[in-house]
């Protein structure tokens, strides 16, 4: 039998393993949104907007780019829904806890499921709804899940990471809805199983998550769940005071007031720091051009294979199949965030200000990522589409991984909720301009994307700011920590 202290240490175990197999699974089914595509299309869905129309030389041929506009206009609403939603649920989080956030993204998470399972070629508006709601209920297990970080100290960044992995991993699900469609298992039978998966995230949620929150730092004797008969959890107001106490000073979670270690920054104080600011443009130019690539690879694909469907599907596999690797990528990331963790600081710094330090790293190659894929994307060679993929995927799970990093770095953790949701809201309206730049493309620029491609590479350099910003800000911090050396020696030093 295990003692008390031994059931801690599995429960946490299980408790990681658990949650990242729920994000691999689950969590970012939306983004391989191009595999569902292809089997939508061959279901018929929207296919009363294909057309006949007589070509130059006077041929006849179906003209389906109204099509594919709508399909683009699915992904962009549920894209936009999966980031903007994230600030009234970032609240809902911070108030009331893990249990009733999780509550709301099962329940939204299976009505999508049953939405898509219902629908049909002359039901193709479902997708509307359907889409958003898996969408808004998978975010809604990645926000809930990466707090177990908090559980794994030294390791927490990784951890955050590998969850964002898992996430961007999780766009295979709907490869694998392809491979079974086309094997003979029906869309309505695929999706009716997720539907029925929400009761192992029920389960799951009652027995080895905690009912509000999990404190960072961890408290002495922390637990959580049920624990030899026991239940120990902390409120929101418990989890600011203690991380406040446990502060080695006030920079460790106010890096933007110089007040008394008694005041956490406020919400709007956080919201309006240079660091949030910059941070807001430097995800928001990289997501746009993430989401712009995904929801538009399957014309994409169609051009530049001169709609061929075997080399479409083949492509279209290449992409997915890659997604799986996010979840090996991203702890890379984390990695690079904690590769501080356990050596001694310089004399005065704070771990705040370490962590920050090791973040530029990551912020800069994260940006340099973005521009290599978003240069490959937009080079017409089918062939190159390969590196192009690989590079996504790279990018992609650096991306997010050291968003939510950064933010539990930079950031009060009693906000973490509130800033993850505002900062995924702002960059989320950004996005919408996807859709008016695959307008542009499908109209005015007559099917070829690169001018567009173009405009958005020259965006992506905009996210070069935010790296500078903060080796700047450290910069700054180790020059106050030499000026009293220089001039009065301070007794209280």
């Amino acid at each position: 039998m295990l003692g008390c202290e031994g059931e801690a240490v599995v429960r946490r175990w299980m408790t990681l393993v658990t949650g990242l197999l729920e994000c691999l699974c689950f969590a970012g089914a939306v983004f391989g949104w191009a595999s569902l595509v292809f089997v939508l299309k061959t279901e018929g869905y929207f296919s009363y907007l294909c057309v006949n129309t007589t070509g130059v030389n006077g041929t006849q041929f179906l003209d389906c780019s109204a099509q594919d506009e709508q399909f683009s206009l699915v992904f962009t609403i549920a894209s936009f829904m999966n980031n903007f939603l994230l600030l009234p649920n970032g609240f809902l989080f911070d108030r009331f806890g893990t249990m009733v956030a999780r509550l709301l993204g099962i329940s939204m998470y299976t009505s999508g499921a049953l939405f898509v399972a219902f629908s049909s070629s002359a039901l193709s508006f479902l997708l509307f709804p359907a889409l958003s709601c898996i969408s808004v209920g998978g975010i809604m297990f990645l926000v809930t899940n990466m707090q177990i970080g908090n559980l794994f100290g030294s390791a927490r960044s990784t951890i955050i990471t590998l969850y964002n992995g898992a996430f961007d991993s999780s766009s295979a699900l709907f490869l694998i809805i392809k491979l079974l469609f086309e094997a003979g298992i029906s869309l309505r039978a695929s999706f009716l199983f997720l539907a029925a998966c929400g009761i192992i995230h029920l389960v799951r949620t009652f027995l080895l998550l905690p009912r509000t929150h999990i404190p960072y730092p961890l408290p002495e004797g922390y637990t959580y769940g049920i624990n030899c008969g026991q239940t120990k959890t902390f409120s929101p107001e418990q989890t600011a005071a203690i991380a406040s106490v446990q502060s080695e000073d006030v920079t460790e979670e106010t890096p933007f007031s110089k007040e008394s270690a008694e005041k956490v920054a406020t919400f709007w104080e956080c919201f309006l720091s240079k660091f949030f600011l910059w941070h807001l443009v430097w995800l928001s130019v990289m997501q746009l051009r993430h989401y712009l690539f995904i929801g538009t690879l399957n014309p994409m694909l169609q051009r530049l294979t001169q709609g061929e469907p075997s080399l479409v599907s083949t492509y279209t596999n290449a992409f997915a199949v890659t997604q799986l690797c996010g979840v090996l990528c991203a702890p890379w990331n984390g990695l690079i965030m904690d590769r501080h963790k356990g050596k001694p600081r310089a004399p005065g710094m704070s771990e705040k200000e370490a962590d920050l330090r090791a973040s530029v790293l990551s912020l800069t190659l994260t940006a340099l990522q973005c521009v290599l894929f978003s240069i490959c994307a937009s080079t017409p060679f089918l062939p190159l589409q390969y590196l192009t993929f690989i590079l996504q995927v790279l990018n992609r799970s650096f991306l997010y991984g050291g968003n939510a990093a950064f933010i539990s770095i930079a950031f009060p953790p009693c906000h973490f909720g509130k800033l993850y949701g505002m900062l995924m809201a702002l960059s989320a309206v950004v996005a919408l301009l996807q859709y008016p730049c695959f307008t542009l493309v499908k109209g005015v620029l007559g099917g070829d994307p690169l001018y567009v491609n173009i405009a958005l590479t020259l965006l992506s350099l905009l996210a070069f700011i935010h790296p500078v910003c903060v080796y700047l800000h450290c910069c700054g911090l180790a020059a106050q920590r030499g000026k009293p050396k220089d001039t009065l020696p301070s007794p209280s030093s």
